[in-house]
């Protein structure tokens, strides 16, 4: 178990470097070039804790990368558990805010759920997160913290990137991230293990696709434009439809997966109108659609839809064409379902300590 202990903040974290940037730290240090294919494997295949677990570096080299750098693990400083068996960790950040990040055991599955900001600029109506507004991204080394000091790190199966934050407004350190986790000198994970999840960016939701090979999930949750901004003021930046034609670009017809979110609202989003709407949007386009049961959050007139509306709106979907399933709900109990993480009231704690 990963000891709790402060980070030292005058030290270089060294969590989420690269070849090249440990190439460029033993090169300061006048150590040999191998010393930084060394560091990648202790940090990324042996998860060591401390510079001096790796003992094939020389005494010498580790008391001078000791004086000047830091491995940058911190353990979760909060766990909450649920009936269900889902576990919400409250992570500490370098710039000293928390973050929450949410492990979902299913079998001999196990996903994670990680965050990429403190808060979020998007606002969505129904996401919790949003109240928080934002406060700050994560670094790279703050993501990958989230899965390298997870208690059950070794369970893991799966990674999204469906927490608090929009990634692809944190794209370089998500890609940086995500380069770690699926690099031969990194984690050498498949890609396919991984699904980021986005409202739709312009400029960088090509990138994204572009650049990496992780599934992608973009959040719909209404087929006509109007409803979509009310609910999402992202429509503005990036419609729907100019999502969609971005993504006929690419080929999502293989491995790589495509998904569409899609919360369903009772008496707003649920009708044959709004089925017919999705089915002739994204018609010819290799993807699946994922509906997911609203958790209602403070203050917000929105409802969920009922279990039998749910399985039609799925049944219809899937037999016009579109895979769909109805996404079980993980964790309520301990506020770790999809659209409830925030750390406001944790951080406006601390701040009157």
């Amino acid at each position: 178990m990963l000891a709790l202990t402060a980070m030292d903040t005058t030290k270089q974290r060294l969590l989420g470097c690269s070849p090249d940037q440990l190439r460029a730290l033993a090169d300061s240090l006048n150590l040999p070039r191998f010393a930084a294919r060394q560091m990648a494997e202790w940090l990324y295949r042996h998860h060591v804790e401390s510079i001096g677990q790796m003992t094939n570096l020389s005494k010498e080299a580790r008391r001078l990368l000791d004086e000047r750098c830091t491995v940058g693990l911190m353990a979760p400083i909060d766990a909450q558990y649920s009936a269900d068996g889902t576990i919400k960790y409250l992570f500490p950040t370098e710039s000293g805010k928390q973050v929450e990040t949410v492990f979902i055991p299913d079998g001999d599955r196990a996903t994670l759920c990680v965050s990429s900001q403190v808060g979020c600029k998007m606002n969505c109506l129904f996401c919790q997160t949003g109240k928080q507004g934002f406060e700050g991204q994560l670094s790279v080394a703050d993501i990958l913290n989230q899965i390298c000091a997870l208690p059950e790190r070794e369970r893991l199966t799966n990674i999204v990137f469906m927490g608090q934050g929009e990634p692809m407004d944190n794209l370089d350190n998500v890609l940086r991230a995500t380069e770690v986790l699926t690099a031969p000198w990194g984690f050498g994970w498949s890609p396919r293990r991984i699904t980021v999840s986005t409202v739709g960016l312009r400029s960088k939701l090509e990138r994204f696709v572009r650049e990496s090979q992780c599934h992608l999930a973009v959040s719909l949750h209404s087929p006509f434009p109007e409803e979509r901004e009310r609910l999402m003021p992202a429509e503005k930046g990036m419609s729907l439809t100019e999502i969609v034609r971005t993504l006929r670009q690419f080929d999502f017809a293989h491995q790589r997966r495509l998904s569409f979110e899609y919360i369903v609202f009772g008496g707003l989003n649920d009708s044959p109108r709004h089925a017919q709407e999705l089915v002739r949007l994204l018609k010819g386009t290799p993807c699946r659609i994922n509906l997911i049961r609203f958790h209602q959050i403070p203050d917000v007139p929105l409802k969920g839809a009922g279990e039998q509306t749910m399985v039609w709106f799925r049944d219809y979907l899937t037999q016009h064409g579109l895979t769909t399933t109805i996404r079980a709900s993980r964790g309520q109990d301990i506020y770790a379902a999809c659209g409830l993480l925030t750390t406001a009231k944790k951080q406006q704690d601390k701040t009157t300590l």
